[in-house]
């Protein structure tokens, strides 16, 4: 890695890492070049304001999650369920995860000052569109009924985040849940959503 890109990844790191810890307004300029070393010329160089420093930090993490979740997801809809069950397993680790946890807390908290809500939830259709294209494929295929596909999405999404999202982020368990109890959640999940797109049902949802 050149010496630039290091600089600017150990920047993210530390930066990323007390934005988690304290917030964004606890956080100072001044204490992220303190912690990373060199001068506060050399930090913004990188990052022009904090604020873009904070979106770039988000962007950073929401990134290398997103990617765990759709590398569970083939395109080719032979193994539907088998596939479906992975990628929610997958798809639960992201939601769930210490880091995912806090980092969507920081989006809500600045979401109306910061626009990153919108950011956050860009990378969330992300995941859903390509979610969409799986879906649409087993559509065509006769395995799920026909119907649109990224209504689809985002109902599955819905049934795989109902048991574990709001808890989480509220902090209303005593022990998080650990890999067998989110793996039970999506399997759970994927099977409310395959019943309820079965293709011995030909209806659409809305007739």
């Amino acid at each position: 890695m050149k010496k630039g890109n290091a600089k600017r990844q150990a920047i993210l790191d530390t930066a990323y890492r007390l934005f988690l810890a304290q917030g964004y307004d606890n956080t100072s300029m001044s204490e992220i070049t303190t912690q990373v070393g060199g001068s506060k010329a050399t930090l913004y160089h990188h990052f022009a304001s904090k604020e873009e420093l904070f979106v770039a930090c988000m962007t950073a993490a929401i990134d290398q999650h997103v990617a765990g979740a759709l590398a569970s997801l083939s395109t080719d809809p032979d193994d539907m369920a088998m596939t479906l069950r992975r990628f929610g397993e997958s798809f639960l680790q992201f939601v769930s995860s210490s880091d995912m946890v806090a980092v969507r807390r920081q989006m809500v908290a600045e979401a109306s000052r910061l626009g990153v809500g919108k950011l956050f939830f860009d990378k969330i259709q992300t995941i859903g569109n390509e979610v969409a294209l799986f879906l649409s494929a087993c559509m065509a295929s006769g395995k799920l009924r026909r119907d649109d596909s990224v209504l689809a999405a985002n109902h599955l999404r819905g049934l795989l985040e109902a048991e574990i999202l709001e808890p989480l982020l509220l902090q209303a368990l005593e022990t998080p849940p650990d890999d067998a109890e989110k793996n039970g959640m999506a399997q759970r999940a994927v099977a409310a959503f395959l019943r309820a797109y079965a293709p011995d049902d030909s209806r659409t949802l809305f007739e």
